[in-house]
């Protein structure tokens, strides 16, 4: 392992501390960053165990060239509208930030969050880099908090609205998966933001930012057409690792796929993804090796739909060089 892997999960926990402002947590921050790894690494090794490489090595056959356009297409799509919610939330709580600017940093941060293990870096490299231009690092980090917030919650209101027609063990799983996303999107908010007056303050924006009467439509049309393209890409990445069901049959796994991945225990977006779509596919009598197949074609193709960012990362450095 290199020196820099070796310091990823310092620098998560530095990121912590920059946005939360939280000092005196330093040694939680390191802990808390290298528990995240572990369990990610934790769940990848246990499927490698149980269902070998097979699926993993599947994965990476079964993606043609169609596909990859396809995910490069709606990889844009999916970066504009994400980039587009950011401004409005950006924008109501006083911060400038053109489409054009949201777009490039956006595609960036997905890029970063595909590559590095921690699987946030990129989220607050523009939060920071964004909150220090504008004059006000905490206004910054708060607008991408509450605009990935907002993304989570059409997603689990998606989830419920399209389990609740399902079995009642698929419901189940929505509904504890929902929570368990909600209560870990609180505990980063808080040490993201803070406590005290500030976690008031971040409360005020999310009225503000979020709930209000001429923000909250636009925000939601966004994350909801967003989370669109993603389930489009998840259905194409099912179909290429061969799942000959039907899109209403398949979509209750992509939904509950998609509210694993919003779970910060991961290697770069991998462990929770694989892990949750080969149970499904198992209880779904699918078989849990395509299910993973199916996870990792999902992810390699989320990979591709990022590479621009990899682009514009490269004219940034060039630009400050």
């Amino acid at each position: 392992m290199t020196a820099a892997a070796v310091a990823l999960p310092e620098r998560a926990a530095r990121a912590d501390e920059v946005c939360g402002g939280v000092p005196n947590r330093r040694g939680g921050g390191k802990l808390w960053a290298w528990l995240k790894l572990a369990v990610g690494v934790g769940i990848v090794v246990a499927l490698v165990w149980k269902l070998g490489t097979g699926g993993f090595v599947a994965g990476l056959r079964v993606i043609g060239v169609a596909d990859l356009l396809a995910a490069l297409v709606i990889g844009l799509a999916t970066t504009v509208l994400c980039a587009w919610r950011w401004c409005l939330v950006a924008r109501r709580l006083g911060l400038r930030l053109p489409l054009g600017r949201a777009v490039t940093d956006y595609y960036r941060a997905l890029f970063l969050n595909a590559v590095l293990p921690a699987g946030v870096l990129g989220d607050v490299q523009r939060a920071v880099e964004h909150g220090k231009e504008e004059g006000d690092v905490g206004a910054g980090v708060r607008a991408v908090v509450l605009e990935r917030m907002a993304g989570q919650a059409v997603v689990i209101a998606a989830g419920v609205v399209v389990l609740l027609a399902g079995p009642a063990r698929a419901v189940g799983v929505v509904v504890v998966a929902g929570v368990a996303v909600l209560v870990v999107a609180y505990l980063a908010a808080r040490r993201w933001i803070g406590a005290g007056s500030r976690w008031r303050r971040t409360v005020d924006d999310i009225r503000s930012g979020l709930l209000a009467r001429d923000a909250w439509p636009g925000i939601a049309l966004l994350s909801a057409l967003a989370l669109a393209g993603h389930v489009t890409l998840f259905l194409i990445a099912m179909k290429a690792a061969g799942a000959t069901q039907s899109p209403e049959q398949l979509l209750p796994i992509v939904i509950v796929a998609l509210l694993a991945m919003g779970l910060p225990v991961n290697v770069g977006g991998w462990g929770p993804r694989e892990g949750v779509t080969a149970l499904m596919f198992a209880a779904a009598g699918l078989g849990a090796a395509q299910g993973l197949t199916a996870a990792v074609a999902y992810g390699l193709l989320g990979l591709v739909a990022s590479l621009p960012g990899a682009l514009m990362l490269v004219r940034r450095r060039e630009r400050v060089a």
